[in-house]
């Protein structure tokens, strides 16, 4: 059995587009199928630093620190109770060795080795990184934290409450593997969760801007917001079959 993980989230920032619901539809597995948000459906980019991370049981003392991204959808899908809801993450990326060796073997999630460059302010967040395979690039430019509820210029969202509520429903995770025949799944708990609203003024991504998966003006940027310093779990779901 995959264990539980400790962590604290340092700095977990969504980058969101809005995405035409007919090409996202295209990218994510069946039994999955894009979550709409006022006719859009939403993708983006998750830049996680994560701190003290280890085994629920282990002491916080000796818990590892990386830096993560994941490209995500929000989807829902058929459950014994209705639509559930979560993310597909058709990506994951890490700057430590050792998540790239265990992710898939020792905790769902497979991820790619990269390498990532990070200033980061209180005010003022730049995350980049390199996929050591070049398979992906995501440079995510000089994101300033806006300490407020604007999110005036979201055409997904009307507040930063709903945002929060959207994203708070959205914590179970379901990752592509190598074998296309099933998905990992996480789900992320966290007794204080908490977001602040974000402006980006820039962000480029290899995959958001590749024409084969999004023709143009098939995905535009929305929003983002940040998550700092939260207590989390990582609790392993069982996988997922795809159609």
């Amino acid at each position: 059995m995959q264990p539980r993980l400790s962590s604290i989230v340092e700095r977990r920032l969504l980058v969101n587009h809005r995405v035409d619901p007919q090409t996202a539809a295209r990218l994510i597995p069946a039994p999955l199928r894009p979550h709409l948000v006022r006719g859009h459906a939403v993708a983006g980019i998750c830049l996680l630093r994560l701190g003290s991370i280890r085994p629920s049981w282990v002491p916080q003392a000796v818990g590892l620190r990386s830096e993560n991204a994941a490209h995500r959808f929000a989807v829902e899908w058929d459950g014994p109770d209705g639509a559930e809801t979560g993310v597909y993450i058709p990506r994951r990326d890490t700057a430590s060795r050792l998540n790239a060796w265990a992710g898939g073997r020792f905790f769902p999630g497979e991820h790619h080795l990269a390498d990532f460059q990070v200033r980061e302010t209180r005010d003022v967040l730049r995350v980049a990184f390199d996929a050591r395979d070049r398979t992906a690039r995501v440079d995510v430019v000089d994101v300033a934290a806006v300490l407020t509820d604007d999110l005036s210029t979201s055409e997904l969202f009307t507040d930063l409450d709903e945002a929060s509520e959207f994203f708070r429903r959205g914590a179970r995770g379901f990752s592509a593997t190598r074998t296309g025949s099933r998905l990992d799944g996480m789900t992320l708990h966290t007794d204080t969760w908490r977001v602040e609203a974000c402006e980006v003024r820039s962000a480029e991504s290899s995959y958001f801007d590749d024409p084969n998966r999004f023709p143009p003006g098939s995905a535009t940027l929305d929003c983002a917001v940040v998550m700092r310093n939260l207590p989390a779990t990582w609790q392993p779901l069982p996988s997922l079959a795809t159609d």
